[in-house]
């Protein structure tokens, strides 16, 4: 299923409670948005988690849906609550509160792409970013919330992977503390996902050969805080691969290290399909 605002890819045949998503894998660059914008492609699509659509690919063929933004980062974000309205940005917002990503220019209509780069030159309507929340993140957050509903109402609960990649340079800080991670998994500090689904995770990865850290320096952002509610059977984990073992993040080009990370996230998929599978088919499994 496809519209303006995603692309839905379902499995022939459901395997269980997991959800995969990829909200900032979009790469649509409409001729009006681009009219508006003050920087080239290239620029643009520094924002972007790019590729991470086709990395986590193998989703539907395992037994899971996978959801896909079509439109970028940089038009729309669909990873903030559709009031953060940045007053720096869109005219006719009044200021409200201290919110640090709306501050930092990343609110819902981002102000800035990587670097802290101006997207436009000047503000733009507050009709503008309202039609952009309208036709496109509304549209993604009604399927999600029918994905989840759909999960729970068929097995009991769900499971969101909510799938992300991160700059090499974020994890900088971490340097003399042990293997650098290349995947940092958010639950935002046990309050998204029950313990027990994020250390499985957790092995998911280590088994394919990638180390991993929990929360530091990303925690999951609106998407988890929405979505996780554990007490009611309803999971999200973050997942943040780090785009250097898998691309060049200057050019934004794959490099020889996209094949093999694809083989080895085929198998984490598998793994964490398996995780929201129903109690006789893990039991099988095992």
């Amino acid at each position: 299923m496809s519209t303006t605002a995603y692309q839905l890819t379902r499995p022939s045949a459901t395997r269980g409670a997991v959800v995969f998503a990829s909200p900032h894998s979009g790469r649509e660059y409409d001729a009006r948005f681009m009219q508006m914008t003050r920087l080239d492609p290239l620029d643009l699509r520094s924002s972007e988690d790019a590729f991470v659509d086709e990395l986590f690919s193998t989703a539907p063929q395992l037994g899971a849906p996978l959801l896909c933004a079509r439109m970028p980062r940089a038009y729309l974000d669909l990873n903030r609550a559709a009031d953060e309205l940045d007053p720096a940005l869109i005219a006719g917002v009044r200021r409200s509160g201290q919110n640090p990503r709306v501050t930092s220019g990343l609110g819902v209509v981002p102000r800035v792409v990587a670097g802290g780069r101006a997207i436009y030159d000047g503000r733009i309507p507050l009709a503008e970013a309202h039609r952009r929340i309208r036709e496109v993140w509304h549209p993604y957050h009604d399927r999600l919330q029918t994905l989840i509903d759909e999960a729970r109402r068929d097995f009991g609960r769900s499971i969101l992977f909510d799938c992300h990649s991160m700059p090499h340079a974020a994890l900088d800080h971490h340097a003399g503390r042990g293997p650098r991670p290349q995947v940092v998994i958010g639950d935002r500090f046990g309050a998204a996902a029950a313990g027990g689904i994020v250390a499985a995770v957790e092995q998911a990865f280590a088994r394919a050969g990638l180390t991993t850290a929990r929360n530091a320096p990303f925690a999951g952002a609106y998407i988890t805080q929405a979505y996780g509610r554990p007490s009611r059977g309803q999971h999200v984990v973050q997942i943040e691969i780090d785009r250097a073992l898998y691309m060049d993040e200057r050019t934004l080009e794959k490099h020889d290290g996209f094949e093999p990370l694809c083989t080895a996230l085929r198998s984490v998929v598998e793994d964490l399909v398996q995780i929201g599978a129903p109690l006789e088919g893990r039991l099988a499994a095992e």
